[in-house]
C-alpha cells in the first residue's frame, strides 16, 4: 500500500504560480474511507478559480485542488458503523472529493466512490462526474427539461456542455447550442450529434442577439424553455430576454470572470462585476420568468443523493465522455492554462507517471 504520495499543493489562493509539487506522507485510511491510487485527475474550471481565489468554496489556506479522479482501491479503513463499504481492494472507481483529487494516491470516504462503468478507460471515468453531475442537476432536477423543450447550452463544447447535449438527446429536448469560437461548430456537428442549424458563434453581445433571433426562427418557436449558463458576462441580459412564458434560467458559473494570466486582474474583476447583470424581481413575475443558480459542491454535503445520481447519468448519458487531452500529472499549471485559454473541447485530464 502506497504511503507517501506526490500531490500538487498550493500555500494560499491567488496565483496559479503558488501551486507547488510536493511529495508527502498519506496515513492510513479512517474509519468509512479508502485508499485510491490515482490513475487519472479531472480538471475542471472550479480547480482554476480555486487557485486564483475566485471560487467561493476555496478552502482557507494551503489546499490540495481537484473535484474529481479514478484509480484503484488499495486498501481500506475500519468499517463504517452499520455500513458495508461498498467497494473492495482492487476495484476501479471514480472519485468524488471536496478538493484534495490533484495527487497520486488519496483516502476519501467511500460514499463518494462509484465503480467504473464497463469498457471505460481511467481518463473517460476522470474526465465525467463533476461535469455530468453538473449537466444533469442543472437539466433535470432545476431545469425541467422536457421532450420537446427548446434548451440553449451555453459552452457547448465544453465537458459540461457535451454532457448536456446527450443527455438533452436521451430526453427528446431541442437544443440550441451556443459556442465561442467558430472552429467548434465542426467538431459539434461530428461529435455531438447538432445540425450546423443549431449551433450559433457567440460573438458579441449585439451579434449573438441576432444570431439568437435566427436559430429560434429556424426552430419554429418564439423563445427558449430552458438557458443553461456557466459564462454569464454581456450574453446573459439578451438570452433571459428570449426567455419563454414558464421558461427557466439555469446559471453555474460565471466564466467570464475567469482571467488569463496566473494572478487575478482585479481592476478588470472590479468592472465586470460592476457590469454584472441585474434583474427586477417583480418584471420576472409579470413575464413568467425564473432564475435558478447553483453550484454543486453543495453535493458534497448531501452525500446520500449521490447513488441516486449516478443512476441517473448512466440512464441519461451511457456513453464516455469526449477525452480533449491527457497531460502529464508533472504538468498541472500548464494544463490549467491551457485550460483557461479556452480552445479546448470537451475535457482535459491529467495522468500521473507510471499510473
Amino acid at each position: 500500500m502506497t504511503d507517501r504520495r506526490l500531490a500538487w499543493r498550493i500555500d494560499r489562493a491567488g496565483s496559479l504560480d503558488r501551486l507547488r509539487l510536493v511529495e508527502e506522507p498519506l496515513p492510513p485510511p479512517a474509519t468509512g474511507e479508502a485508499r485510491v491510487r490515482v490513475q487519472a485527475v479531472g480538471l475542471n474550471f472550479a480547480d482554476a478559480f480555486a487557485c486564483l481565489g475566485l471560487y467561493s468554496a476555496t478552502p482557507r489556506g494551503p489546499f490540495v485542488p481537484g473535484l474529481e479522479c479514478a484509480g484503484v482501491v488499495e486498501a481500506l479503513g475500519p468499517p463504517r458503523e452499520g455500513g458495508a463499504p461498498g467497494v473492495a481492494v482492487g476495484d476501479r472507481v471514480v472519485v468524488l472529493t471536496r478538493f484534495g483529487g490533484y495527487a497520486t494516491a488519496l483516502n476519501v470516504d467511500t460514499r463518494y466512490l462509484s465503480p467504473v462503468p464497463e469498457g471505460w478507460d481511467a481518463a473517460q471515468a476522470a474526465a465525467w462526474p463533476v461535469q455530468a453531475l453538473t449537466a444533469w442537476y442543472g437539466l433535470v432536477r432545476l431545469g425541467r427539461v422536457g421532450a420537446g423543450d427548446v434548451v440553449l447550452v451555453q459552452s457547448a463544447a465544453g465537458g459540461v456542455g457535451l454532457q448536456a447535449l446527450a443527455m438533452l438527446r436521451t430526453l427528446g429536448a431541442r437544443p440550441i447550442a451556443v459556442v465561442g469560437r467558430p472552429s467548434k461548430l465542426e467538431f459539434l456537428a461530428a461529435h455531438a450529434g447538432v445540425p450546423a442549424e443549431s449551433v450559433i458563434v457567440r460573438g458579441a453581445p449585439r451579434e449573438y442577439a441576432a444570431r439568437l433571433d435566427a436559430a429560434l426562427a429556424r426552430a419554429g418557436v418564439r423563445g427558449v424553455d430552458v438557458a443553461f449558463d456557466a459564462v454569464l458576462g454581456a450574453w446573459f441580459a439578451p438570452t433571459f430576454a428570449r426567455l419563454a412564458p414558464e421558461g427557466r434560467y439555469v446559471l453555474y458559473g460565471a466564466a467570464d470572470f475567469m482571467t488569463g494570466g496566473a494572478r487575478p486582474s482585479w481592476p478588470r474583476l472590479a468592472w465586470r462585476w460592476l457590469r454584472r447583470p441585474r434583474l427586477d424581481p417583480l418584471a420576472m413575475i409579470s413575464d413568467n420568468r425564473g432564475l435558478l443558480a447553483f453550484n454543486l459542491i453543495w453535493l458534497w454535503e448531501a452525500v446520500e443523493r449521490v447513488p441516486a445520481a449516478y443512476a441517473a447519468l448512466r440512464a441519461l448519458s451511457p456513453a464516455p465522455p469526449h477525452v480533449y487531452g491527457c497531460r502529464p500529472f508533472s504538468q498541472a499549471p500548464a494544463a490549467l492554462r491551457e485550460l483557461q485559454a479556452g480552445g479546448t473541447v470537451g475535457k482535459l485530464v491529467l495522468t500521473p507517471e507510471g499510473a
